[in-house]
């Protein structure tokens, strides 16, 4: 019997350019997981239908930001060769999927889904819920299946939803027979990556809060949010201990900085346990702290500029990547509708027992 492939899904909405939030919380290891060597296929969407459950009066937004957000894959890495990057909305066999999805998901179910909660609160829906951004749990149930994924890169935020796709897999497959492949969680191994604050210190980084470090920002404009950032409020002078809870910067460093780092822009300590040990006792000023994450940062961010600068100069090659992609996603998620509704048994022009009964049935002589 041969060995089950080893698939990964994984996407994000364009409601906005990529910041640093995303790389740190899945953008950075999906290039790692991509030059692992370990999966047969990587498949990365552009979700550009889901984006639309909330913005459906503003289509502008969305169409303005799909180049962005491949401009943002390519720099960091993605690489087409070893990547299929696609159009959600170009893969009409997800609606479809998501229509025979709802017949197994309850309205109360949805409603105790602890991310969809968060989510309606957060974008004050209260009971006005647009009827797609209310199912979109069963939207990405046919988007991960539809590609045959064993693998979702999430953070914990989003476990909620993979348990939901988890839950109609064995659904459809206690009803149906085994069709559907179960798709498992992969959570980021550094903690500090899956809940980036934004710059002002607040718990999200986002578009609309202006407290963002995009990806695509110039090196000055990145110096100057980061010596900008939210510290410790009590820390007025050098000689002051500082906190290191809810220091924006020291968490920014938990996440990016390295050994090496310290030997190359910050020599007088060993590692960040001794920096931050100093900045903890007092005698350690927030500006020096800042200039030395500004380095670290703009050493990561550096090859990203360089790499999309050369992209922007190449758009119809991007836009080539982009129609390929979701070409090659439609193929594969036309193979996994046909083998759904098969196990449904309503496949009936491409079942040709599904006449040989209808003949028994009536023709009686």
């Amino acid at each position: 019997m041969a060995e089950k492939k080893k698939i990964i899904l994984t996407g994000d909405r364009p409601t906005g350019k990529l910041h640093v939030g995303h790389y740190a919380g899945s953008l950075k290891r999906r290039v790692e997981l991509q030059n692992s060597g370990e999966y047969d296929k990587i498949f990365i969407m552009i979700a550009d239908a889901q984006a639309l459950t909330d913005n459906a009066d503003n289509p502008a937004k969305i169409r303005e930001n799909i180049m962005e957000v491949a401009l943002d894959y390519l720099s960091i890495g993605i690489d087409p060769a070893k990547s299929t990057i696609l159009v959600q909305s170009h893969i009409s066999e997800l609606t479809e999927l998501s229509f025979y999805y709802m017949n197994l998901v309850t309205v109360s179910r949805l409603q105790r889904n602890p991310t969809v909660k968060a989510e309606i609160q957060m974008r004050n829906f209260e009971t006005s819920i647009p009827v797609g951004f209310f199912t979109y749990p069963i939207s990405q149930a046919a988007d991960i299946t539809a590609f045959e994924a064993t693998t979702v890169p999430v953070g914990e935020d989003q476990a909620p939803m993979l348990e939901q796709t988890r839950e109609i897999v064995h659904k459809f497959n206690a009803v149906y027979g085994e069709t559907l492949t179960e798709p498992q969680m992969l959570l980021s191994e550094n903690q500090a990556c899956l809940r980036l604050p934004g710059i002002d210190g607040k718990a999200k980084m986002s578009k609309s809060l202006g407290n963002c470090i995009y990806l695509s920002e110039s090196e000055e404009d990145v110096r100057k949010k980061i010596m900008s950032m939210f510290t410790d409020p009590g820390h007025i002078r050098v000689q002051d201990p500082g906190k290191l809870e809810g220091n924006t910067v020291f968490t920014y460093l938990d996440a990016f900085s390295r050994q090496e780092h310290f030997a190359e822009y910050l020599p007088e300590y060993a590692n960040l346990d001794e920096l931050k040990e100093h900045y903890q006792r007092g005698g350690l000023g927030d500006v020096k702290v800042k200039k030395f994450l500004n380095s670290v940062m703009q050493e990561e961010l550096s090859p990203i500029r360089a790499r999309r600068a050369e992209y922007e100069k190449h758009i119809d090659q991007v836009y080539e990547i982009l129609r390929s992609g979701s070409e090659t996603a439609k193929e594969t998620a036309a193979k996994t509708l046909e083998k759904v509704k098969h196990a449904m048994r309503i496949d009936y022009f491409r079942d040709p027992v599904f006449l040989a009964e209808q003949k028994e049935k009536f023709q009686k002589f």
